[in-house]
């Protein structure tokens, strides 16, 4: 697991560190540095290699880490340059400290880089906690650093780069790399800012998990092998003791999602899967899922008492079946609920239905809502524009979850699952070839399929969003973006092993 900490949580742990923990911030600035200028050497194959670098450096503690970069890069026998932007009489204490220092070396200081190639450029200009434009001689800055050849390497996040949303303000450094300290910052991992930091390390200077002093960050990211987040197989288990989903999914014309999501089920582990769906459906269903059971809605009530979970929505549609049939789903049954798609769309024109649903929440039933910012949008209201979600994502399904008293997992290039009292869980797995139709059918079957194991809502729809995402990484490390269909990620999403498919 990834801690992904904002500026001022950042901020937070290194002050716990340095007067709670006792490390002096000198020592954890030469840690900073030294883990920088390591990864400049290695970079050239050696830590001892050398060449010309140029340091980008400005007033406060990150152009403080370049200045002591630039010293320890001429111990190892770099020739270095050194451009500093900004005023010096507004540096900070750090900064001339270090400033202070390095008048003892023959380091070049300059007013603009002299050339146009370097081996080695280094970005300490600003750093995490930037929260207005880059303007006047910075915004030139940027843009002349960008021009430069050679490697760029950013510190702790590219410059221009909001830490806490991936915003870029104006103009923002493209590195080849970026070393950051401690923690991964949110904006390394969130768009637009992830396309600017290159190859991101996480340097440990010394502020750890003993720094939150029982405050933790408020996001992480699985990174772990998917086998170790699973449900547990009992060798001596059967379909039974695997749960038994059942799919309110698919309508007049519409079996394909009934499909994705029934095959992504079994798929996932679970032992049985029941589709409930309009009876033109029935044929296609047992030609393509030949496992599943099927239903009509006639016998709802005992198909409700016979699931272990329930997910309504994947092609479900609008109509007076499909909005009788969840009604029914959210009021006569506790099971543990997931509604995705045209459930949503139901769900969000229905003022009742979500009373209802937030009452149950409330009363302990396990809610797992799966909405795109389109749905996202319709379910908050009170004008709440598509933008504005997109945006503002992980907020915007924290509010849905605190209304809800459930779980949202909200979808877009980055997929955030949000609870309220949990820290919010971002999926930094997939990529463009899943923006395709039917991927969100099997996302919803999947997180059934967890919860159906015995899996809560939050963990289901965190641990399915990962595993899809690994699903669609695997799909199109062999075909490729362009040709990547949800059928292919239903079929064989978790049966792979590096990056080696499994016959079945």
């Amino acid at each position: 697991m990834r801690y992904l900490v904002t500026a001022a949580e950042m901020r937070e742990y290194d002050s716990n560190t340095i007067e709670k923990t006792g490390i002096p911030a000198c020592v954890l600035m030469e840690r900073v540095a030294l883990a920088a200028a390591d990864r400049i050497c290695l970079r050239q194959g050696d830590k001892k290699s050398s060449g010309r670098v140029l340091i980008m450096a400005g007033m406060g503690n990150n152009g403080g880490d370049g200045l002591a970069v630039a010293r320890i890069l001429w111990e190892r026998g770099w020739q270095v340059e050194v451009w500093c932007v900004g005023e010096q009489e507004k540096a900070s204490a750090q900064w001339r400290q270090q400033r202070q220092i390095l008048e003892n070396y023959p380091v070049e200081f300059t007013q603009a880089p002299k050339r146009q190639e370097y081996r080695a450029a280094v970005d300490a200009l600003f750093g995490v906690g930037l929260s207005r434009e880059v303007e006047g001689r910075y915004r030139e800055a940027v843009k002349i650093f960008n021009s430069l050849e050679g490697f760029k390497l950013a510190l702790d996040l590219p410059s221009g780069i909001d830490s806490d949303t991936g915003r870029v303000w104006g103009e923002a450094v493209r590195a080849d790399a970026t070393v950051t300290f401690g923690f991964c910052k949110r904006g390394l991992v969130l768009y637009p800012g992830c396309e600017y930091g290159g190859e991101v390390y996480t340097a440990d200077i010394g502020v750890g998990v003993r720094s939150f002093y029982g405050r933790e960050p408020g996001m992480f990211a699985y990174d772990e092998e998917l086998e170790e987040l699973l449900p547990p197989r009992p060798r001596d288990g059967h379909k039974g003791t695997f749960g038994k989903v059942l799919l309110l999914a698919g309508s007049h014309n519409m079996a394909g999602a009934a499909v994705l999501a029934a095959r992504a089920a079994y798929r996932t582990g679970a032992g049985m899967v029941k589709v409930v769906t309009p009876g033109e459906n029935r044929v296609i269903l047992q030609q393509a899922v030949p496992e599943a059971l099927l239903g009509d809605g006639e016998s709802l009530e005992k198909d409700l008492e016979w699931a272990d979970v329930i997910a309504a929505g994947c092609g479900l549609g609008r109509s007076d079946w499909a909005f009788d049939c969840l009604k029914r789903v959210i009021g006569e049954s506790r099971k543990p609920l997931l509604l995705d798609a045209d459930a949503l769309n139901l769900l969000a024109e229905g003022q009742e239905l979500k009373e209802m649903l937030a009452a149950q929440g409330r009363e302990g039933r396990d809610i797992v809502l799966t909405p795109h910012v389109g749905e996202l949008s319709r379910l908050l209201g009170k004008g709440e524009s598509i933008e504005s979600c997109r945006r503002n994502l992980a907020l915007r399904g924290g509010q849905l979850a605190a209304a809800v008293w459930g779980t949202v997992a909200a979808k877009d290039a980055r997929t955030f699952v949000c609870r309220e009292g949990r820290s919010t869980c971002v999926n930094l797995t997939g990529n463009s070839g899943m923006g395709t139709a039917g991927s969100g059918d099997v996302l919803a079957g999947m997180t059934a399929a967890l919860m159906a194991q015995g899996m809560k809502g939050f963990e289901a729809a965190a641990v399915g969003a990962y595993a899809h995402g690994l699903a669609g990484d695997r799909v199109t490390a062999r075909v490729g973006e362009h040709a990547c269909m949800a059928g292919d990620l239903a079929e064989n999403p978790l049966f792979e092993r590096l990056g080696q498919r499994v016959e079945l």
